[in-house]
């Protein structure tokens, strides 16, 4: 990961139903952030199953900020939107989530997805888009949230 932040805690990778590689989340108690590290080309399947790793992670960790990096992604997930918004955003707040930093993906059908989320997100919690050269502004501003 090339971010100049502490160690992570724990590092836990989550594979899709043919085991190849679809993110990582690496924990750091500091601050209580999780990044996420997407790769590969993503669908909703996988994003649904990412974002449920985040519930079962959060409900044994605090978890206050969420770094979400995209931007070895490609892909269209935009069926999961609906169950993001209502099932899921609902519950990572519950739980204690407070800001997400957005680093995305240099896909343009990605971005469009991303920023149609970000809106959705917005009402409820900060959220902020960087794009990729931006990683160190969007952990600083994570971390100042």
């Amino acid at each position: 990961m090339a971010i100049a932040s502490p160690l992570p805690t724990d590092c836990y990778p989550v594979h899709d139903a043919l085991g190849q590689l679809i993110a990582t989340a690496y924990y750091h108690t500091q601050g209580e952030l999780l990044c996420v590290v997407w790769t590969g080309h993503i669908t909703n399947v996988e994003v649904l199953q990412v974002a449920e790793a985040f519930l079962q992670l959060q409900a044994l960790r605090p978890i206050r900020r969420l770094y979400n990096d995209k931007t070895t992604t490609t892909g269209d997930w935009a069926e999961a939107m609906p169950w993001l918004e209502f099932e899921w955003l609902p519950k990572a707040i519950h739980q204690g989530l407070q800001a997400i930093a957005y680093v995305l993906s240099p896909d343009i059908s990605n971005q469009l997805i991303s920023r149609r989320f970000a809106d959705r997100v917005r009402p409820q919690l900060p959220i902020r888009l960087f794009f990729d050269y931006d990683k160190e502004a969007a952990l600083g501003w994570l971390q100042a949230q």
